[in-house]
């Protein structure tokens, strides 16, 4: 393994939710406790399950692992990180103000930013302590601070002020204010992180295309802000093997090469580890330790459950989206589980229907064209450019909140507005714009707003209540914010993967949604290995894990769900994307229930 090679003091582990960051953390630490080192493993995952894994609690505290020598654990619990932080700086103002104004700093604390933060919060003290860092010869971090975090907090002080004379003009530094006691902690905690002999950034992907170009950019912000020393390692590669026993397992090989031999041009000078996919749960000190190894692990041939696909396809939620004859479909998610494709999906089928669509995205890596590879009537399609909108929100700030501000006001405001959010709120303008058309056709948005942004942009009000203020009792009105509220006019569908990370961040996004009055109408469960035909004995062992996250969207979080397969060719094209949807010989499973809760 190459980024085991001389490794530095600091160990990050970073990458998208699902990659396998928590079971490589592990296993490295695991490894270098082998080898006679003292070990501090550090999780700010929240789906951490690092205490599972060695079958002992860990919790907020550093605690010996029984059955490893030389490691101990630390759980930081990012919630609870945020919830003390929010403490920390809400407490001392309440009573001195108003408590419509404490409320509004208590929801502008509420997003996945102030999460962040928290979290950082936390762990500077592993990167700053002299007396700590001299007991352990390696600390690994499962879940690295991204580099909009650390943008974030080199961002200069004085902000507290700032932002009470000027709180129209702030994007995402609510959650800063009150950092300027720890200011000087966090720049040595920088400091350690920008040090190559200090720290090493371990990037974690999977062979897909999507993926890889994620962490391209992960890599280029980091490297942009000093991160340089970084390796990449590639996790979950289906063996070559396993390619003979049926056309999907052949499919998956294929595509992972390919991902692998085009991966972007950043990416190619790194150090390039590659982890073979294994056909069990990466629980336990012996699993873990085998993750590292080559060897072709045997998995008994095991039946899919037939329970696994009974629930609702993806044209059962078309169906009913269909009846409505317009309105706004956001799709939603984190990177990398297939938002794009969904919503083409979705936006081709209503358009086969005759109803008139708009599909839209604002993600940077989205190749709707490349998706559609033609087109349709009915279909009109179009891409937002994050940089353009930025740039005209950043322009249209300055000649507004920035007009009479002196020139130290309109510089702090300047580089706030260079902050990471300021493009989120920009896009969520510029996909304002187009809610407008929803009252008459179908308008899909990939890569919808998150749930962070909406709830700031709530919190601020700059827009929704000040039309509020300025209309009377009797005046109707519908602002975005309103509109995406409205369940007749908006169905927010929540896309994920059968798996326990992606789960897990859904089911924050949708907390996150909530908090901002937003009732997510459906969740997808997109790649689904137990929907699909197999017959190679390694994924049908990895079918048999995906139940539970399935049970537990089924049951737990969504109101309706449908499970899309994993396809043998990649849904590219008009006819690929309808096929998607509504399948040839499709079976009929769980309509009728479904339509028993269908508006």
């Amino acid at each position: 393994m190459l980024f085991l090679q001389n490794p530095p003091a600091f160990l990050f582990f970073t990458g998208k939710g699902g990659v396998g960051k928590t079971s490589l953390s592990c296993a490295t630490a695991i490894h270098l406790a082998r080898q006679n080192k003292t070990i501090l493993l550090v999780s700010t995952d929240p789906a951490s399950n690092v205490g599972q894994v060695f079958s002992q609690d860990i919790g907020n505290k550093i605690t010996a692992i029984s059955n490893v020598a030389g490691l101990s654990a630390l759980e930081i619990d990012p919630q609870q990180a945020a919830q003390r932080y929010r403490e920390r700086i809400v407490d001392p103002v309440r009573g001195a103000l108003p408590d419509d104004v404490v409320k509004g700093i208590e929801e502008q604390l509420s997003g996945a930013c102030t999460t962040e933060i928290a979290a950082f919060d936390e762990f500077t003290a592993l990167l700053t302590d002299a007396t700590l860092i001299a007991d352990y010869d390696h600390i690994i971090f499962d879940t690295a601070p991204t580099g909009h975090t650390i943008r974030l907090l080199q961002l200069p002080g004085a902000w507290s002020g700032f932002i009470e004379k000027n709180p129209e003009g702030a994007s995402c530094l609510g959650p800063l204010a009150g950092l300027e006691k720890q200011r000087q902690r966090y720049a040595e905690a920088v400091k350690a992180l920008s040090d190559p002999e200090r720290t090493r950034l371990i990037l974690v992907a999977r062979a897909q295309k999507t993926t890889l170009d994620e962490v391209a950019r992960t890599h280029g912000e980091l490297a942009a802000i000093g991160l340089s020393r970084q390796s990449l390692v590639i996790n979950g590669v289906l063996p070559e093997s396993e390619a003979v026993h049926d056309a999907l397992a052949a499919a998956i090989h294929r595509r992972e090469q390919a991902a692998i031999a085009n991966m972007p041009a950043a990416l190619r000078d790194l150090p390039l580890d590659q982890l073979p996919l294994k056909a069990f749960n990466l629980v336990g000190v012996e699993a873990l330790n085998s993750l590292f190894s080559d060897r072709d692990e045997a998995a008994p041939i095991v039946d899919t459950p037939a329970k696994s696909v009974d629930l609702p396809p993806l044209s059962t939620l078309v169906d009913a989206i269909a009846e409505t004859g317009h309105g706004l479909i956001m799709m939603m998610g984190k990177g990398g589980v297939g938002k794009t494709t969904l919503a083409a999906a979705v936006a081709v089928v209503l358009a086969e229907r005759g109803l008139p669509v708009h599909l839209t995205t604002s993600d940077p890596a989205a190749h709707l064209a490349d998706t559609l590879a033609g087109s349709l009537d009915n279909l009109e399609v179009s891409r937002i450019d994050p940089q353009a909108e930025t740039e005209r929100y950043r322009q249209h700030v300055l000649l507004t909140k920035g007009k009479d501000l002196d020139a130290e006001g309109r510089a702090m405001l300047e580089e706030d507005l260079r902050s990471p959010c300021t493009e989120e709120i920009a896009v969520f303008q510029a996909f304002s714009r187009v809610i407008r058309e929803a009252g008459k056709k179908f308008v899909v948005m990939d890569t919808a707003p998150t749930g962070h942004t909406l709830l700031l942009l709530d919190a601020t009000g700059a827009y929704h209540r000040e039309v509020a203020r300025q209309m009377t009792s009797d005046t109707h009105f519908m602002t975005p914010m309103m509109q995406i509220q409205d369940p007749q006019r908006t169905k927010v569908m929540i896309v994920t993967l059968a798996e326990t990370t992606p789960v897990l961040e859904a089911a924050n996004l949708q907390e996150d949604l909530r908090r901002a009055g937003i009732e997510p109408w459906a969740w997808l469960i997109n790649n689904s290995l137990s929907a699909a035909p197999i017959s190679s004995p390694l994924l049908k062992r990895r079918a048999t894990f995906e139940l539970a996250q399935i049970e537990a969207v089924r049951t737990r979080y969504a109101q309706r769900v449908a499970l899309v397969p994993m396809q043998v060719e990649e849904p590219i094209g008009i006819e690929s994307l309808l096929a998607l949807v509504e399948p040839r010989n499709e079976p009929d499973l769980g309509r009728e229930e479904f339509r028993k809760v269908a508006p």
